[in-house]
């Protein structure tokens, strides 16, 4: 199963919430760098159709909002016996 991708920016406190989630749920990521400039995000906006982060890619699914991305971090990966 290929890791889930988080495009991130460290100082986005959106991004660090959704960081904060996936460390919660024990769950490994690649964690992408992406620039502080918002034009030269290239591959987020190929990724996602938009420049901004934080932005999630699990499998087929690509999420662009922190509050989905943890809600589909819940609903996916939470509470698993």
């Amino acid at each position: 199963m290929e890791k889930m991708k988080l495009y991130d920016l460290d100082s986005c406190p959106y991004c660090r919430m959704v960081r904060d989630k996936l460390e919660e749920l024990g769950l490994e990521y690649e964690k992408i760098a992406v620039p502080s400039y918002r034009p030269n995000r290239k591959e987020v906006f190929e990724v996602s159709g938009q420049y901004l982060v934080p932005v999630l890619v699990d499998g087929d699914v690509v999420l662009d909002d922190e509050d989905e991305i943890i809600a589909y971090l819940e609903k996916k990966y939470g509470q698993q016996p």
